[in-house]
């Protein structure tokens, strides 16, 4: 139900609940990944109710908006990609494998790929790298 939503959650009874449903539980928080203690989520809650909070609160339409500059559907991994430069204001490429649920030392070109892509579609210089790590540059 929740598959693809990485969360965090201090309380063992909320870690149960959204490992039960699927969802990677993490942890220790941190800004790339979706804080569920945040949410301050009320019971008795259903499982559609929880879903539908955990998604709404995982909508990065408005960092894509503000990033581009207009409303875009992007894939989900671009939009990872895109979130995760913006928030954090640049990632190694072992570091945003690593936040992308990649193994830091995976031999996956999926990343590279995207990245080359999200360049095609908005010009070279809107995803740079300098001296290694990758950050937004301009449209």
């Amino acid at each position: 139900m929740l598959k693809g939503v990485r969360v965090y959650s201090g309380d063992i009874f909320w870690r149960n609940i959204l490992t039960d449903l699927g969802a990677t539980v993490l942890d220790a928080p941190n800004s790339m990944d979706l804080n569920f203690d945040s949410l301050n989520i009320v019971m008795p809650v259903s499982p559609v109710q929880l879903k539908a909070a955990l998604l709404d609160a995982s909508d990065f339409t408005n960092v894509v908006r503000k990033v581009c500059g207009k409303n875009m559907r992007l894939s989900n991994l671009h939009t990872q990609i895109v979130v995760n430069l913006y928030k954090s204001g640049g990632m190694s490429g072992e570091t945003l494998k690593s936040a992308l649920g990649y193994s830091a030392d995976a031999t996956t070109h999926t990343v590279d790929t995207a990245i080359y892509q999200l360049r095609k579609m908005f010009g070279h210089e809107f995803i740079v790298n300098d001296n290694g790590v990758y950050r937004i540059g301009k449209l």
